[in-house]
């Protein structure tokens, strides 16, 4: 008789506050946590890309925070990258109200992205969003304040989470290659955690011959170091098997 194995998260519990209509971090998430490392998930509510929209989806964020830390888990990640990039100040108050609403250890977007930029010793990043124009020169902008040059990349001019989901990889990656063809950097970034980018990771490494990093890649490396575990799934870059302090990635 074949005994079923189920995995109850023994090592480690990460919850995370999503979009509302985000398909695809959970399935790249899980694919990139290692066994005995649970992904808990509360949603708040984000579809579309306007300014309204974006700022909207933190007005439950204590609320699905308090939700969250019912479940216990040892982090909990606020992964939205154009609402936590929405300005410089905005990661740092997201984890301030989360933190005045549950003791749990808050984490945004925002911070894995300048963690693994750090990490990687990235000062020239090469952006490439599915975002329409205004959420992709707010992240240049917000990139610019951080400290790095965006010195080329593009967006793709999609607005909701479905049509970003619905992105083929391939157009992704072409549309990678096309730029980075034309804007030397030291990272290549795809930015945002609603688009089927994490298989494209490791092929466009070996194309660019420079780190590749993407909003969930980050947001798994970010958790899994700030909870203390150094795995290194294969197949996501060279991030995760780049050295790094856990007091560095906090």
């Amino acid at each position: 008789m074949t005994q079923t194995t189920i995995d109850y998260a023994t090592r480690a519990r990460l919850g995370a506050l999503m979009p509302s209509g985000n398909t695809v971090a959970e399935p790249e998430l899980r694919a990139m946590l290692p066994a005995g490392v649970g992904l808990f998930v509360t949603r708040l509510p984000l579809t579309g890309s306007s300014e309204a929209e974006l700022l909207a989806m933190l007005e439950t964020l204590e609320t699905g925070t308090k939700l969250l830390a019912d479940a216990q888990p040892d982090a909990i990640a606020f992964h939205c990258t154009a609402v936590s990039t929405f300005a410089p100040h905005m990661a740092g108050e997201i984890r301030a109200r989360m933190g005045r609403a549950s003791p749990i250890p808050a984490l945004a977007t925002a911070d894995a992205i300048l963690a693994a930029l750090a990490a990687l010793h990235a000062t020239r990043v090469l952006l490439v969003t599915p975002y329409i124009e205004p959420v992709h020169q707010r992240e240049i902008a917000w990139l610019t304040a951080s400290g790095f040059q965006v010195t080329g990349g593009g967006c793709m001019g999609v607005a909701t989470n479905a049509e970003m989901a619905r992105i083929p990889p391939e157009a992704i990656r072409d549309r990678v290659l096309a730029e980075a063809a034309k804007n030397p950097a030291d990272v290549c970034f795809i930015s945002c955690t609603a688009i089927r980018s994490a298989g494209l990771i490791a092929p466009l490494e070996a194309a660019l011959g420079i780190p590749v990093i993407t909003s969930n890649q980050v947001l798994a490396w970010h958790a899994l170091r700030r909870l203390g575990i150094a795995d290194t799934p294969p197949g996501f870059g060279r991030l995760f098997a780049t050295p790094v302090s856990i007091k560095d990635a906090a």
